[in-house]
């Protein structure tokens, strides 16, 4: 079965990563930075290695996102990001295939143990079946 697995972000994440502290997350390191990305290639490459992975991106920050929807007259109205009603957002994410929701609970549960600097906030990474349109999700 295949799987969506997001990790969440905010725009105050982005930019503690870009070493500005604010009231929600401390300043990354460089260090830090280099640390969290060498620990979601090394999940990937494992995930590629099983023949789990199908795909796997990270987003770029909310305040480059657009937003679209149908106005009141049906045209669209677009609202360039970030959206302060949103605290958080999709920050990433793995497109897998794995024999059970019980190995990708697992593989979510290894991503939850990112390295991060103290402080920083633990944000939760969410499993969502992908229906196949045969409705067995």
């Amino acid at each position: 079965m295949k799987y969506l697995v997001m990790v969440t972000g905010s725009q105050a994440d982005y930019e503690a990563m870009r070493g500005k502290a604010s009231a929600d997350s401390p300043a990354w390191s460089e260090e830090d930075v280099q640390a969290m990305f060498a620990f979601m290639g090394a999940v990937s490459n494992d995930l590629a290695e099983t023949g789990e992975l199908i795909d796997a991106q990270g987003l770029v920050e909310p305040a480059k996102t657009r937003h679209v929807q149908a106005g009141e007259d049906g045209r669209p109205v677009i609202t360039d990001g970030p959206y302060g009603e949103t605290k958080e957002l999709l920050a990433g994410y793995w497109v897998l295939d794995c024999e059970s929701l019980e190995r990708v609970t697992e593989i979510a549960a290894r991503v939850t143990r990112c390295p991060a600097p103290a402080g920083a906030p633990a944000r939760p990474v969410v499993i969502r079946p992908i229906d196949s349109g045969g409705g067995d999700v």
